[in-house]
Formats: C-alpha cells, sequence, structure tokens
C-alpha cells in the first residue's frame, strides 16, 4: 500500500468535496417529486443477428428541475434472455425512475436481442453483440462530455452498469470480460471477429468504455475466474429459488437449456478472494427476477432492491449515510470447480478470509430460536452498530442502533414464521442469523 502525507488544509478539502455530492439526501433519498424522461436518444447502430442494420437507442431520465451538472450515471439494462424484453420493461423503468428522483442520471438502453437457432453457440453471440452495444451506449456519454457538449450532465468518473436477468449478464461481461483468450473456449477468434470483436463497432469509437461499479441483478458471469483483483466493485441481489439464472453454479434455463453460468453465490466467492469489493443480498427461496411486477410481495422485493442498490451506491460516492439495508449472509455452499487463467496458471478458488458469514459471527449468539417473541442477540467482541430482522421477503420488519454488546428484540409483534436477523459490528463485520417466530 502506497503511502502519502495530506496537509490538514487538503485533508479538510478532501472531505468537503467528499460530502458534498450527498448534501441534503441528494442520491440517499427521492428529493425530486417528479422525473423526466426523454424516450428515443439514438446512441449508435450495428448489425442485427439477421445482418439487419438496427438503430440503437435509450431512455434517459433525470430528476424534474435538477441542475447538477456532475451527476452520477446508471445505465439500466433490461433482461429477456438475450432474445426479448425492451428499454421500457417495468424493472428498468422503476428502477431509472427512483434512481433519477434520487438525484442520478439514468439510461435505459435497448441493445440488439434475439438468436437462431436457440443453442449455446448463438447464445454466446447474443451476449457479445449485447457487450458491444452496452459499450457503445458508455462510450455515447464520454463522447458527449469529450467534445464539450455535455448534454446530460454527466461525470464521467462516476458511471455505473446494471440490469435484471439477461441486463446483469451483459454488464458483468463488460465489466470482468477483458481479454479474447478468455471467451476462446466459447467461440474461436475468427468468429470474434466477425461479430466485431469485443469493443464492436455499435457507435461513438475512440472513446472510453471505463465504468466504476456493477449492479447485478440475479445475473451470472460465464466462469468466475474472469473476476480478477483489481477489478470495479459490485453489489448483487438473487435469490435461491431462482431457475432460469440459477443462484450457484448451473444450467442457464429460459425455457431451453443453453449453457453453464455462475451466478451470485459464486461471484461473491471469488470476489472475496480477489479482495474486490461485493455487497451481496439473498431472497431466501425467491424465483428470477422476484421484485418484476405489481403484486404486493414485487413491490416489497422491490423495495429491499432499491435501498441496497442505494447503499451500495452512496458507499461508493463516498457519503457518509449510514446503511439502511445490510448485506445478509449467503446461503448454500459455493459450487467451484478447477479451471485456469488465459496463461494457463491456476485460479484461487479459495477465499482466505474466509467466506461464510457465519464464520465470522464473532461469537454470536442469538436466544432463545425458536422464540415466542423476545429474544436476545449477544456478542463478547465488538459492539453491535446496527441490527435488522428481515422477513423472507426480504422486508425490514424492525431496526435499532444499539451500539452495545446486546440487544433485545421485540418482536412478539410478528407473525409465526422464519426470519432473518442480520447485524452490523463496529469493526465493519456483518452476519446474518436465522430465526422462528412460534
Amino acid at each position: 500500500m502506497k503511502k502519502f502525507t495530506l496537509t490538514s488544509a487538503f485533508i479538510a478539502l478532501f472531505f468537503i468535496v467528499g460530502a458534498q455530492p450527498c448534501t441534503g439526501g441528494r442520491y440517499a433519498s427521492e428529493i425530486f417529486p417528479t422525473f423526466s424522461v426523454t424516450s428515443n436518444i439514438v446512441y449508435g447502430q450495428n448489425a442485427s443477428f439477421t445482418g439487419a442494420n438496427t438503430s440503437l437507442k435509450l431512455d434517459f431520465y433525470e430528476g424534474t428541475g435538477d441542475t447538477e451538472v456532475n451527476r452520477p450515471l446508471i445505465i439500466w439494462v433490461h433482461g429477456g434472455s438475450f432474445l426479448g424484453g425492451t428499454k421500457t420493461d417495468m424493472d428498468v423503468q422503476a428502477l431509472s425512475r427512483s434512481f433519477a428522483q434520487k438525484g442520478y442520471a439514468c439510461a435505459s438502453i435497448d441493445y440488439r436481442t434475439g438468436f437462431f437457432p436457440i443453442d449455446s453457440a448463438n447464445a454466446v453471440k447474443a451476449v457479445v453483440r449485447a457487450v458491444q452495444d452496452l459499450k457503445g451506449a458508455i462510450r455515447f456519454f464520454y463522447k458527449d462530455v469529450a467534445t464539450g457538449t455535455n448534454v446530460y450532465n454527466i461525470d464521467t468518473n462516476r458511471i455505473y452498469i446494471g440490469g435484471s436477468s439477461a441486463g446483469a449478464i451483459t454488464a458483468l461481461h463488460v465489466a470482468y470480460l477483458d481479454d479474447p483468450c478468455e471467451i476462446s473456449g466459447y467461440l474461436n477468434q475468427t468468429v470474434i471477429n466477425q461479430l466485431g470483436g469485443l469493443e464492436g463497432a455499435s457507435g461513438n469509437p475512440g472513446y472510453s468504455t471505463k465504468t466504476q461499479g456493477v449492479i447485478n441483478l440475479c445475473g451470472a458471469l460465464a466462469q468466475y475466474s474472469w473476476l480478477e483483483s483489481g477489478d470495479i466493485p459490485f453489489c448483487s441481489i438473487h435469490g435461491t429459488g431462482d431457475g432460469t439464472v440459477k443462484y450457484n453454479r448451473g444450467i442457464v434455463n429460459p425455457g431451453t437449456p443453453l449453457m453453464y453460468l455462475d451466478g451470485s453465490r459464486l461471484l461473491f466467492d471469488r470476489a472475496c478472494a480477489v479482495n474486490v469489493q461485493n455487497n451481496f443480498y439473498t431472497f431466501p427461496g425467491a424465483p428470477h427476477v422476484p421484485y418484476a411486477g405489481a403484486s404486493a410481495n414485487a413491490i416489497a422485493y422491490m423495495d429491499t432492491t432499491d435501498n441496497f442498490i442505494r447503499d451500495f451506491l452512496i458507499d461508493q460516492l463516498g457519503c457518509t449515510n449510514s446503511p439502511l439495508q445490510l448485506a445478509n449472509a449467503p446461503l448454500q455452499a459455493a459450487i467451484l470447480y478447477p479451471t485456469n487463467y488465459c496463461d494457463g496458471s491456476p485460479v484461487n478458488e479459495t477465499c482466505i478470509a474466509g467466506i461464510n458469514e457465519e464464520s465470522l459471527s464473532y461469537n454470536v449468539e442469538l436466544f432463545p430460536n425458536p422464540s415466542e417473541g423476545v429474544v436476545l442477540l449477544r456478542t463478547q467482541d465488538f459492539n453491535f452498530s446496527q441490527v435488522a430482522v428481515v422477513d423472507l421477503l426480504g422486508r425490514t420488519v424492525l431496526k435499532t442502533y444499539p451500539n452495545n454488546q446486546e440487544s433485545i428484540l421485540e418482536l412478539s409483534h410478528l407473525t409465526p414464521g422464519n426470519y432473518l436477523v442480520t447485524y452490523l459490528l463496529n469493526n465493519g463485520s456483518y452476519g446474518t442469523k436465522q430465526l422462528v417466530i412460534r
């Protein structure tokens, strides 16, 4: 680690600048009561899988009346198994609106979908096309700033990419598929070249595709080894009952089994092993993209999803807002498998620091369990900074900030059933305990 010295004046300036973006609740709460959207902005073009020229468009969201000229940008990518979906899908619309009202600039993009025959080789080509288009969209905003127009008032030092399902898969591959040799086991170099390479030709050539973080919602990476030390941070949300894109390692199946992908559970382990920041939230038993829709359950899942993304981002932005939606411990053992880097060297599959939060529990006790409604959470090593009780839909039903080594939780008002007690210790560690209310 490099060491350096700062004058007191520079330190003061650092904290002023670091805190400034979050003043007035910006980026942490919906400070704008409404939003505006500019639809069908053309950001590029490219050939579809049938060879037809395709115009690539995005919808741009911002808080109504927002005058900030250096806003962080989130580029949202819709799902649809690379066969369909649009930039106006309900989940990406909801997230774009919510984060625009928090003060972000948001772009929801269309990208080239469709492939035939529906098999593994053509599915990989579809992923490459989506990666190329997302990179074209990133370059579009860099170009807007670099050419001096800055129509969209973007800070290119704070660009984040993410989405649901196929959208998350696309964002993860933009971030972590950075060497053609990594994909050589799926497509040979001739085919990659025919597609236009990993950068592609979807528009705005010559500009950067650098981003600062990934929002992975029910997504996966072809191989966890593509995530390497020094890569950008990411956050993940995934349900253990996901039958389409598996929580762990499994065959992605949008109706037709296609190929093995490494889900969020493996990416969490891998990130820990190579020291890449990864905030992970598990929805126990939840299906694929459980927050999409208008049902009460979907709305509850979306509330947790929105809050978890928000807290990941405000941390990345250097805001001092207290975390409101804690990560929880991953479920299931990660299904690791032998793999090598492009140069043939073996991948370190083990997180030396330990990836099972129960092993980091620092003698945390929760009793009685099962309980009639009053339980004691206790530890001997550090104080609890925050304790929350979450139901299996991801809804926070109780939150407290005890700042001591014991926390008494009055839960007799809760419906009998299974809950998760999440806690944050003042040494920065967190963990989860399962609780049964009778």
